[in-house]
């Protein structure tokens, strides 16, 4: 079993950062492929971004560029830096992790997930 603690989130105005952290439970915590996805009201839950267990990441499009994850393996933490906000960025924020260690887009590629965080960013 896995769990995975978010914290971080908030109120920021456009153009502003917020980081989020995710903390993992599990003693093979390195060996995961870590995802991160976000819900907006009355949407789909969306990919953001992944990187699996040597550090390979791999963005959606429509963040590239402005959000960034990272791992580290000694804590059991993941990391999520969110800069240039957009008021279309607002959403609740998930952390996830894949035990079987692919790179993949889908939520049905990912067995463990956090309670979520909410990100609300004004105009």
């Amino acid at each position: 079993q896995v769990q995975l603690v978010e914290s971080g989130g908030g109120l920021v105005q456009a153009g502003g950062s917020l980081r989020l952290s995710c903390a993992a439970s599990g003693r093979t915590f390195s060996s995961y492929t870590m995802g991160w996805f976000r819900q907006a009201p009355g949407k789909e839950r969306e990919f953001i971004g992944t990187i699996g267990s040597g550090g390979l990441t791999y963005y959606a499009r429509s963040v590239e560029g402005r959000f960034t994850i990272s791992r580290d393996n000694a804590k059991n933490t993941v990391d999520r830096q969110m800069n240039s906000l957009k008021p279309e960025d607002t959403a609740v924020y998930y952390c996830a992790a894949d035990s079987y260690s692919r790179i993949g887009v889908g939520v049905e590629t990912y067995d463990y997930w956090g309670q979520g965080t909410q990100v609300t960013v004004s105009s």
